[in-house]
């Protein structure tokens, strides 16, 4: 019998003001410059008696994606995690937690 190890992510990132967290198996640099590709995203399998909204939201909206891509900048950190936790969307009002203008990156010269 051997043992299978998964990597377990978590990611956080900006989206719409709000810092997203989300848990997943894959995250990788995507094919797309300037995008960081993450699947395999994990929802618990909770109570049906305790409904937790912020999860819910979650799971409606990437429940059906297998892949996400993430633009750099909106990336806040990326861990490695020995188990996985609950998705969660955290409000920044009153964060010093803010998104950089603009992007880094620029498309190559044509040739």
């Amino acid at each position: 019998m051997t043992k299978e190890s998964k990597n377990i992510f978590r990611v956080l990132f900006m989206n719409q003001n709000k810092v997203y967290e989300l848990y997943a198996r894959e995250v990788a640099q995507a094919s797309m410059l300037g995008f960081i590709e993450v699947g395999d995203i994990i929802f618990g399998e909770r109570s049906k008696l305790l409904v937790d909204p912020a999860e819910e939201k979650l799971k409606s909206e990437f429940g059906d994606v297998k892949h996400t891509y993430l633009p750099h900048h909106s990336i806040i950190r990326i861990d490695e995690v020995e188990k996985e936790g609950k998705n969660k969307i955290h409000d920044t009002d009153g964060s010093s937690v803010s998104v950089l203008p603009g992007s880094h990156f620029s498309p190559p010269p044509k040739a």
